[in-house]
């Protein structure tokens, strides 16, 4: 039956009865074809409407409802494993797998993880939120059962994209050279690993995943096994039959049966496959074709701009208020950034822009397109990205990488060994730092400031504002060394952004109010974004304000005159206080021998759940609500 096509996103609640009737995707493996085409139909409409309601990544899902269900209807899950990759794309996974009312509160505060998590149901074998992870939790889930006797199947589920990074092939030499029992699933939607070959193609796709194939593939490995040399020219034969019309000697020649590409949205060739693959050994590949967006019409056209949306709003007949004359647009900070970037570039030659697949949430677009020569898409490369930067500045250029916060985690070596032992000259513009808000744990940017703090030679600097932020970037790529600057997601307070490229001085605070009490004498040492609660609790409990701007180096002047000045020091970060900017200030004044009670208050020494930032902060008691509390606490 013809897949069902959407043009908008349901308001009301579709009807979905065959969706409706089971809990458990055990029931799937008892649907027949046109059941399964059904529920394919009803999955997606379902999807569409929950994505309305909660918003969140939406693309990808919709590109893999025929997978999902060809996935559980052929393994026996849970006790078969399946690894998503990266999570974008599990929505209709966890809406098989009894969580469909729940998906109405993903990304919410208290309610569904964006991302596949193991507390939250048996079915998400393996947490995950970075990308290119699935084949080395597979492998080992695989492994592990191999050792323990147990007769379960393990699949791991990645996309194209995923299997530009270098963990993804670690992991798959490592599965072809011990022989392991997994399936590797390829989602492939961007053709960015081959072209679509016609029609000849998904023919042989499908003669070689059958049953009858695979049966004489199989017996025919048996007799010829006990031929001098037979085995090996069959086998060389067959890698040269597939190569011609398919992808398939990379991963052949890796130790995987390599099968594909077949239409990912064919759900009768898909479940075949799947199911026939399930009862191999050895490491198995299935190259699938999909369209991310797949079967909603406007995400089809634009699926960079359907990769997420936010929430729809709910319809109203209460007449419309007058129109209001709208308020001018606050840049986020990427913006600010990506000004800079083509400004900076505009004046000096040697600027190099690296990004690991982030060109549209860093906002490298315009520069992508006005300096295409000097603009480095590495792909989810981050460890890449960052020794490219490494090289690029050993021949006299002035690179810039723009990452996440989170990512940066993924290239630290590289930026300690790479950069920071050769004292290379490397910018680091550090985008959502600090709680990004529905993506949750594996997403906040909340430890950068800790384990960079502790790289011999690095200057970290984080800005109040976006004027700052713009300062801080030309601060960094003037100084000759490693230098990051680390700012948060979203927009700022909403300052004047000057034109011009002028330099704030590395390591000097900036005092931005100055207690007048007679009582006990507070001042607030604010680092980054936090300033702006900073400002709004020193005014109501007349205390010091000082932005501090640098986290390294210190401004020791500005801390020492603090603590001569005040009874009570407040250190105030969006980080972990553990070796956090606090624990900075901690480590000077003890070098100092100055006796001065501090409170040094940032995120807690645990993994902050999503929500939205504001509830987040609040949560952490770093809302300017919060603050004061813990500092009246403190007070005689």
């Amino acid at each position: 039956m013809p897949m069902k096509l959407f043009d908008e996103i349901p308001r009301e609640r579709p009807a979905t009865p065959l969706l409706d009737s089971f809990d458990h995707p055990a029931a799937l493996r008892a649907m027949n074809t046109q059941q399964l085409a059904q529920l394919a139909d009803e999955l997606r409409a379902y999807l569409l409407y929950s994505v309305g309601v909660s918003g969140g990544h939406f693309g990808a899902g919709l590109g893999v409802v025929e997978l999902s269900v060809a996935l559980h209807h052929a393994f026996h899950t849970p006790k078969d494993r399946l690894v998503w990759d990266v999570g974008h794309q599990a929505y209709p996974h966890k809406i098989l797998t009894g969580r469909r009312e729940a998906m109405l509160s993903i990304r919410q505060h208290g309610g569904l993880a964006a991302f596949p998590r193991r507390a939250e149901s048996e079915y998400d074998t393996f947490g995950v939120g970075h990308s290119s992870t699935s084949i080395s939790a597979a492998l080992g889930m695989a492994l592990a059962a191999q050792a323990k006797g147990d007769n379960r199947r393990v699949c791991a589920i990645i996309g194209d994209g995923a299997l530009t990074a270098g963990m993804a092939f670690e992991a798959l030499a490592h599965a072809g050279h011990v022989n392991a029992n997994m399936l590797v699933v390829l989602n492939d939607n961007e053709m960015s690993i081959s072209e679509n070959v016609g029609g000849l193609a998904t023919y042989l796709a499908r003669m070689m995943a059958s049953k009858p194939y695979l049966k004489m593939r199989e017996e025919g490995k048996r007799v010829l096994s006990h031929l001098p040399g037979a085995l090996e020219l069959a086998k060389r034969t067959e890698e040269h039959m597939k190569g011609m019309v398919s992808p398939a000697t990379l991963f052949e020649e890796m130790g995987f049966h390599y099968i594909g590409p077949i239409d990912g949205h064919d759900l009768e060739a898909l479940t075949e496959a799947l199911t026939n693959l399930r009862e191999l050994d050895g490491p198995q590949f299935l190259h699938i074709k999909t369209c991310k967006g797949k079967g909603f019409l406007p995400a089809e056209a634009d699926q960079i701009g359907y990769h997420a949306i936010t929430k729809l709003e709910k319809t109203s007949v209460a007449p419309a208020a007058p129109p209001k004359t709208p308020a001018a647009p606050k840049k986020k900070y990427c913006n600010v950034f990506g000004d800079w970037l083509c400004d900076m570039a505009a004046s000096d030659s040697r600027l190099m822009g690296i990004t690991p697949a982030m060109r549209e949430g860093s906002d490298l677009i315009r520069f992508s397109k006005e300096y295409p020569a000097r603009y480095f898409d590495v792909a989810i490369a981050e460890q890449h990205a960052v020794t490219l930067a490494a090289g690029m500045a050993c021949e006299g250029m002035k690179p810039v990488v723009a990452i996440y916060s989170t990512f940066l985690q993924r290239g630290y070596d590289q930026l300690i060994h790479d950069v920071a032992v050769q004292d290379l000259d490397v910018t680091f513009a550090i985008d959502r730092a600090g709680l990004v808000g529905e993506d949750g744990p594996t997403h906040h940017g909340n430890m950068d400031l800790s384990f960079l703090r502790c790289v011999p030679g690095m200057v970290i600097m984080a800005p109040a504002d976006e004027a700052e932020c713009r300062a801080m970037l030309s601060a960094a790529y003037h100084h000759p060394g490693p230098a990051a600057v680390r700012y948060p997601r979203g927009t700022g307070p909403g300052v004047e952004i000057p034109e011009h490229l002028d330099s704030l001085p590395i390591g000097k605070a900036e005092v931005r109010r100055q207690s007048k009490s007679d009582g006990v004498r507070i001042a607030l040492l604010a680092f980054g974004s936090l300033n702006t609660a900073a400002a709004e609790v020193a005014e109501k409990l007349n205390a010091t304000h000082i932005n501090m701007r640098s986290i390294k180096p210190l401004d020791r002047d500005a801390v020492l005159h603090a603590a001569d000045e005040h009874e009570l020091l407040i250190t105030l970060e969006e980080n972990v206080v553990a070796g956090g900017a606090g624990s900075a200030i901690n480590e000077l004044l003890h070098a100092e021998g100055v006796q001065i009670e501090v409170l040094n208050l940032g995120l807690p020494d645990a993994f902050v759940e999503h929500g939205t930032p504001e509830e987040l902060l609040r949560d952490c008691g770093l809302d300017a609500e919060g603050i004061e509390a813990a500092i009246r606490q403190r007070l005689p």
